[in-house]
């Protein structure tokens, strides 16, 4: 598949940098004109996978997350979101619904489900001590306008 379009953003592992991650993708993924479920899904599935890592990662640390984004000639979006924080020793089990490390916060265990529903596809790969990689596809439907090939 040939790439159209990519971008690269990295932020410090702040829960308020959650958001800005959200916007930013949407912003990028915005040159294909999604619909209003599609940008959402995106945001979503984003946000549940920066929050992993500023959550799980890095814990009570800064660090970085890298975030980035491609668009392929296919109308397909890739997201990648990356940190160097703890990794995951058993990716089969945390992706699990309602599997959570920590029970005594208001964590739900269902971000890695919720990135599954809202995206085509997802690839976790993880090394513990060095980090985590998250990689999700998502075909938008083309619409009338030509957006991504100007």
């Amino acid at each position: 598949m040939k790439v159209l379009n990519y971008m690269e953003l990295k932020i410090p592992s702040k829960a308020q940098n959650e958001a800005f991650a959200r916007v930013a993708v949407a912003a990028f993924v915005a040159q294909l004109d999604p619909t209003l479920d599609e940008i959402t899904e995106i945001k979503t599935a984003v946000s549940e996978a920066v929050t992993n890592s500023i959550i799980h990662a890095y814990e009570d640390k800064i660090g970085e997350i890298i975030i980035k984004g491609k668009i392929y000639e296919n109308y397909v979006v890739e997201i990648e979101v990356i940190d160097f924080g703890k990794g995951i020793e058993d990716i089969e089990l945390a992706r699990q619904p309602l599997f959570t490390t920590k029970p005594d916060q208001e964590r739900s265990g269902m971000g890695f489900t919720v990135m599954e529903t809202f995206m085509d596809k997802l690839e976790v790969t993880s090394e513990v001590g060095k980090g985590t990689c998250v990689k999700m596809l998502k075909a938008i439907k083309k619409r009338k306008s030509e957006g991504a090939e100007n």
